[in-house]
């Protein structure tokens, strides 16, 4: 293998929805860092059957004012 081409490989606190932690390598961060987790499988609607809408970076609000006037009604 070619030298000091590889992501440094680390330990990190992963801090789930719920407020549980745990440790874990990872190439993420620096070592020692705490990664917060928005959606787990907790939380996620692929698991839990529940399904709401996670605007990220606007992208929900940018929708709704490009197509506001085709007379679709808000739930």
């Amino acid at each position: 293998m070619k030298k000091d081409i590889h992501p440094d490989y680390h330990e990190i606190t992963v801090i789930t929805t719920d407020g549980k932690s745990f440790k874990t390598n990872s190439t993420w961060g620096k070592a020692g860092d705490t990664m917060r987790l928005e959606i787990d499988p907790k939380s996620h609607p692929a698991w839990t059957g529940i399904h709401r809408l996670v605007d990220s970076g606007g992208q929900l609000a940018k929708f709704n004012k490009k197509f506001q006037g085709l007379g679709l009604k808000k739930q």
